[in-house]
């Protein structure tokens, strides 16, 4: 019982140590090989990056009644040198839903995230945000949607 136990440590010990020397070899992937203009060593140029310009970033849809869904275009404009591409936008909870552009959006051109709020079970001062994740920098921007909702009259 003791030989087969000291056996399966010097086996696990020699197992181990192919493994990390397997990393180490021809094989591994080096810094280099990733183009990444934002190095960590904090130096950067982003002025051939892409970047958006809101015409707005913050949308109060004032009073609504519970139960009512709501919808509104953020419009941007793609300010930066090259390809905008924009891989996710996820809204704060599951009442709030975004839309947005799946193909890249050239220098110059224009699209619109569309956010749609559903207010139901909601009551009072509502403050909600859409956090948008792409290729900028910084690579997260957040759009906001607030609401004043009143809970309807029981008849």
């Amino acid at each position: 019982m003791i030989l087969l136990f000291f056996s399966a440590i010097i086996a696990l010990s020699i197992t181990g140590c192919r493994n990390s020397s397997s990393q180490n070899g021809e094989n591994s992937v080096t810094s280099d090989a990733i183009k990444n203009p934002n190095t960590a060593n904090g130096e950067s140029d982003t002025s051939s990056m892409p970047k958006f310009s809101f015409t707005e970033e913050i949308h109060d849809f004032g009073r609504i009644i519970q139960g009512e869904k709501v919808s509104y275009s953020f419009k941007f404009k793609n300010v930066g040198k090259s390809e905008l591409v924009i891989s996710n936008a996820k809204g704060s909870c599951g009442c709030t839903i975004a839309d947005y552009p799946k193909t890249p959006i050239s220098p110059n051109g224009e699209g619109s995230i569309d956010v749609t709020f559903n207010t139901e079970g909601k009551k009072g001062y509502q403050n909600k945000t859409v956090t948008i994740v792409a290729n900028t920098e910084p690579n997260t921007k957040i759009l906001t949607i607030k609401a004043q909702i009143q809970v309807p009259e029981e008849k």
